[in-house]
């Protein structure tokens, strides 16, 4: 006997006006685990001193705090029009699902796939690292590198159009978001060694995503996923922890205080490359190229040409 599913493909349209009331109706998570997390961070800096650990840059970690907080006041002020975004495309697609938490199951799968992607690309194509670069630059690993997120950042956003257009209730993608967020939180620690081999590899735990913040060669662009590490897997990036890592960024940052240089650094720096570019070619290379070419081209440029013997 066939199973009708035509009641998740006709919900009605969110009528416009009705945006306000139910963006403040939908559960606001990170909200509530706040405390938890605020408590977290306490408890790993107090767990570090006592033990002599030297996993904490005090400039660092307010400069982190810092960058969260500007992130944070730029995701209020444009969390309205990013949810009325969602709303049109829900109601201009005309397969509709109805409001059903248990689609959040496939909801939150396939965003976890998209931000796989948009991790990936963030690193591969410069202008993109420029927005994302924020939160490698820390060379201390701990949990305010979590809130180390670029003001800019949501420019991202259209790596996850593909979930709206399949017609997901606006309330359980934005659900879908702020569990991913939340559960990034605690893999950004040193306190928490490998878990089990299993779930180091197909789940993005502290030791799978240390590798990610690894500055050494077999550790760079690694590790992308944001909870499962299955896509690593199928796409080639999976590197499993080794070598222990040493955090930051292959040409260290002097900046660990000022959120705007931490913010802009590599905007600037793509300013500069192209402003002195020859050509057009050069100046898209320069914006759309992978850091690690732009890093190539540059040490190649500075090394004098060999004298013929």
């Amino acid at each position: 006997m066939a199973v009708n599913l035509d009641f998740l493909l006709v919900a009605d349209p969110i009528p416009y006006s009705d945006i306000t009331s139910l963006n403040e109706r939908a559960p606001n998570l990170i909200v509530y685990v706040l405390p938890v997390i605020f408590g977290a961070v306490i408890l790993e800096f107090i767990y570090a001193r006592w033990h002599n650990f030297k996993t904490h840059d005090l400039t660092e970690a307010f400069g982190s705090l810092l960058v969260g907080l500007i992130n944070l006041m730029v995701s209020l002020v444009i969390k309205v029009s990013l949810f009325f975004g969602a709303v049109f495309i829900y109601n201009l697609v005309p397969w509709r699902m109805e409001f059903n938490w248990w689609t959040l199951i496939p909801c939150f799968i396939l965003y976890d796939l998209c931000s796989y992607w948009s991790h990936r690309i963030s690193h591969e194509v410069r202008i993109l690292w420029a927005t994302h670069v924020v939160h490698h630059s820390a060379e201390s690993y701990n949990l305010t590198v979590a809130f180390r997120q670029s003001a800019v950042q949501h420019v991202k956003i259209i790596f996850f159009l593909p979930i709206a257009f399949l017609g997901f209730h606006p309330v359980i993608f934005f659900v879908a978001n702020q569990l991913s967020t939340i559960y990034q939180f605690w893999v950004h620690t040193e306190m928490i060694g490998k878990i089990h081999p299993w779930v180091d590899k197909w789940f993005c735990t502290p030791s799978s995503h240390r590798v990610h913040h690894g500055s050494q060669k077999q550790y760079l662009d690694r590790n992308y996923g944001a909870v499962f590490m299955v896509w690593d897997h199928i796409f080639g990036s999976f590197e499993p922890e080794d070598e222990k890592p040493k955090f930051g960024l292959t040409t260290p940052l002097d900046a660990k205080l000022d959120p705007l240089k931490l913010n802009f650094h590599e905007f600037v720096d793509i300013y500069q490359d192209v402003k002195n570019s020859q050509s057009w070619k050069q100046k898209l290379f320069f914006i759309f190229a992978s850091p690690a070419k732009v890093a190539l081209y540059k040490e190649r440029e500075k090394k004098p040409p060999l004298m013929n013997q």
